[in-house]
Parts: C-alpha cells; structure tokens; sequence
C-alpha cells in the first residue's frame, strides 16, 4: 500500500477515473464532489481508442459497452447537397478498433457516470462538497469546504474542469480563451429525423463558417448532435446563455434538409460559447496539480475533452504508484506534467484547426482539404493510438519501474 493520500476535488469523468486507477494501484483517495449526486450536465461523449484502452484496463469494458453505440464509420458531408466528402468504416468489420487497438463509443454522459460512479461505489466518495480553496505546506496540504469544514492530503488534484478552483492556487488567476465559435446541442429521436441519409455514422456536414457533428447514442435510437457556428465575439459573462430554436435553423438555412430538420427538432434552444485554454506555465505546486479541462480545457471539435482526462488520470496514477511515499511526490508531479503537456497543446491545436477545416468557404483551397480528409485515420493515428499507460512506464525511472510493475500486478 502507497503511503501517500489523495484528496481529489472534483467528481466528473476524470475525477473518478482517477480515483479507480488510484485504488487500482493501492493508492488512498479521498474524492470530494459539490454536487449532492454525482451526474454530468451535457448530452453525450465520445470515446476513442486512446480512452477506451484504459478504461479496459480498469475492467470497465463490459459497463462501458453496455451503455455505449459504435458508429458504423466516420463519415464528412457537403453542406448543401450531402455529397460525402470522406468516409472511413468504424464499427463496420472492426476496422476502427484493429487499427488503432480499442473500439470507439458514443455514449450519453449520465450513463458513463454512473458506469463509472457504480464502479466507485461509496468508499472515499464525499458528495455535497464544495471546494473554495486548498493550503500547503512543507508538511501537507489542506482542502477547505464550503460548510467550513476541512480535510487533509499529502496531494491535492484539482479535477474541477474548467472554472476550477484549484487552478488559481497552482498557476493563478487564468481564464478560458475565446474560440470564436459557438456551439448549439441537442438530442433527438434517430425516427423524428426522415431526410437524414443514415443515422449510424459519426457524421460532420462542413460547410462556409459552421459545421454539425452528430452520432448515434442509446442504441441508436437517438441522435446527439452539435452545431458549431463561427461569430466574432462573445461579451456574455456566462458561457451558456438561452436562445430561440430558430436562432440555429436560421445560422443553417440553405444547408441540406437533414441538417435543417436535426437543428430545429429540439424543443430548448441554447448556446455555448466554445473556450479553452491557453497552454498554462505550469501545472503543479509542490502539493496541488491538475487534470483534464482545469489543465487544459479544449473545444470540442476532435472529440477529446473526455479522452484527454483519462489519459491524464491514468499517467497522474502510475507517476504517484512509482513515487509510493511523499519524498518521491515532487519528483512524480514533475514527470506527470512532463508526460502531458505537449501532448495536450498539439491536441488542443488540433482541436481548433479541425474547426478551421470544417467552415472553409467553397473555393481554391477545398480540394487539399477533401484530400486530407481522406487521409484523416494516418493523420489521427498520433491520437488515437496513443497508450497513455505505456508511456508512463516507458518514462519511468528504471529504478521504479520493477516496483511499480509488482505493485499494479498484485
């Protein structure tokens, strides 16, 4: 048994990935959620390769499966006439999964959590509180709650997304940036939805300054979709704010009839402006660190907000596993950022210039476009492929490494 204590704030996707990673490798947690249940606000998520490999070896396959729906492939449309720009089989003959070494999913976010909060179960989980600030010392480090009350860790994670809390403590007072796109979700009946030409694929339709991703979830009985339209500011505090439903039929108007018909079949308009965040100087104290969106929070565009947290948690987990007490955690964080963060800022990048791809105005510079994205499975391999845990032990001290394998293998 690890003799540090982990006090994780925050009780989404990678928070709770953490916490069973943690107890995968024997390692105490305490993991702190301001909600009074554990539930995700969104419609659904997408899971690639580079998640779902670790979610495997956490002996998740069969929660995660159960709730989930492999697209038939990934398919790229013309805005107006549907004609299919690219196409590459996913589900179909599994050729996703034997080309990049695990299956891909879309799943509704309230059944991922749960998949994965029934996996935690009660021990270590504290629901209903807030985190409104974290001390440190050369001793420890303390979290402090909303009630008043307090609770001590060796290290604390701030797992809080993005409007973490924990994150002005470690790198100071740094906001989301601006992506310059707005995105409008929703979820409909895959029945309600007769002009869409097949509801099985992951599709994106690309067109002038907007684009809609959507995919099936639930069986394939519904559709998650989201509209992605460029604007050129946003001056609301929030980051979400309500809408009229014609405010996105109407940023669609003259697309194809299926795209018209999905958009305006919702019976709530609302819209959120999409941020991240700039690459930040530095992730860690000597005591506090961060994962996924409270690190590097990204647009949504290659579907890797979620995929990225795991990645995170499962790296942050084996550099804790090979630093087994608190003389060793300085070094552990070290390595744990280093591990990460160039990987994060290339798919952040990625992230935004998918979007740049996707709103190009038709012209000269349409057909190197369409070529790459005929090309996209080797120019996604870097993503997809990766294996987050494979590089951790890869990086490891040799000297740790011997110990750290008899550990997670016990």
């Amino acid at each position: 048994m690890s003799q540090l204590k982990v006090a994780i704030v925050g009780g989404g996707i990678g928070g709770l990935v953490l916490a069973l990673a943690l107890r995968a490798r024997r390692i105490d947690f305490e993991l702190y959620e301001q909600a009074q249940e554990l539930r995700e606000i969104g419609a659904a998520v997408a899971l690639s390769a580079n998640g779902t490999r670790e979610l495997r070896r956490l002996g998740l396959s069969q929660q995660v499966e159960g709730v989930s729906v492999i697209p038939s492939a990934l398919v790229i449309r013309r805005w107006d006439t549907g004609e299919i720009i690219a196409e590459h089989p996913i589900g179909r003959e599994g050729v996703y999964e034997a080309t990049f070494g695990a299956p891909y999913y879309g799943v509704h976010r309230v059944a991922l959590m749960q998949a994965l909060a029934d996996r935690v179960a009660a021990e270590g989980l504290h629901l209903g509180r807030p985190c409104i600030g974290v001390d440190e010392s050369r001793a420890g480090a303390e979290v402090h709650f909303a009630d008043g009350g307090s609770a001590p860790a060796d290290v604390i994670v701030g797992a809080d997304g993005a409007h973490s809390v924990i994150r002005p403590h470690v790198v100071g007072d740094i906001r989301g940036r601006f992506s310059g796109t707005v995105g409008y979700r929703g979820l409909v009946a895959a029945r309600d939805l007769p002009a869409l030409p097949d509801p099985a694929p992951l599709q994106f339709w690309a067109g002038p300054g907007r684009h809609l991703l959507h995919y099936p979830i639930n069986g394939g009985r519904t559709i998650n979709f989201l509209a992605v339209v460029r604007v050129p500011t946003w001056t609301q505090q929030s980051w979400m704010e309500e809408c009229a439903v014609s405010d996105v039929v109407g940023a669609f108007a003259g697309w194809h009839p299926a795209v018209t018909e999905m958009v305006g079949s919702t019976d709530v308009g609302a819209r959120w402006a999409l941020h991240d965040l700039e690459p930040l100087t530095r992730w860690h104290t000597e005591r506090a660190v961060l994962i996924g969106d409270a690190a590097h929070a990204m647009v949504p565009h290659q579907g890797q907000g979620a995929n990225q947290t795991i990645e995170d948690a499962i790296v942050l987990a084996d550099c804790l596993c090979d630093a087994r007490n608190k003389r060793g955690l300085a070094a552990a964080l070290r390595r744990y950022e280093q591990c990460r963060r160039k990987r994060t800022v290339a798919v952040q990048w990625w992230s935004r210039r998918t979007a740049d791809l996707m709103h190009l105005p038709d012209g000269p510079e349409i057909a190197a476009r369409d070529a790459l994205f005929a090309d996209l499975y080797s120019q996604l391999t870097w993503i997809h492929s990766h294996d987050a845990h494979a590089s951790t032990v890869s990086s490891a001290p040799r000297s740790t490494r011997t110990q750290a394998a008899l550990t997670r293998s016990q």
